[in-house]
């Protein structure tokens, strides 16, 4: 079964323009084993860690950028100093438990955006992100 994933990272890798170097395999691995989630460079390095795979933070976090310049992952940004990277590439929004670091997916059906501003000459909007902020209720 690793080996089926590994040959599945390796072919998806090759099929954007990556050349699967064992580290990308790796983290490619770890990133996309566990179906749609939501990483910091931070946990990625430390579930690698976790699993025995060498590989720096430095490197983390260019393999991320290069798996999002790629389309395989897009960037969430969600505090000045916390960026996520989340696997589902598909149109939709966010939560995000604040105190808890927690980012949720809500489905792109439940949510409606209009009255979007005209882009200037010469752009067109890619995509918007909506992030919708939580907190635990107080009793």
């Amino acid at each position: 079964m690793a080996e089926e994933a590994e040959i599945a990272i390796e072919t998806r890798l090759r099929n954007v323009g990556l050349r699967p170097t064992r580290q990308r395999i790796a983290l490619g691995d770890l990133l996309f084993a566990k179906g749609d989630r939501h990483l910091t460079v931070e946990e990625l390095h430390e579930e690698a860690v976790a699993a025995g795979v060498p590989v720096s933070l430095a490197t983390v976090y260019n393999t991320l950028h290069q798996f999002t310049e790629a389309g395989m992952i897009r960037v969430l940004a969600v505090e000045s100093t916390k960026t996520y990277f989340d696997t589902n590439v598909s149109d939709h929004h966010h939560f995000f438990v604040e105190g808890h670091n927690e980012v949720l997916d809500i489905p792109i059906s439940n949510l409606t955006i209009g009255n979007l501003p005209e882009p200037p000459n010469g752009m067109e909007i890619a995509h918007v992100d909506v992030v919708i902020r939580l907190r635990r209720k107080q009793r």
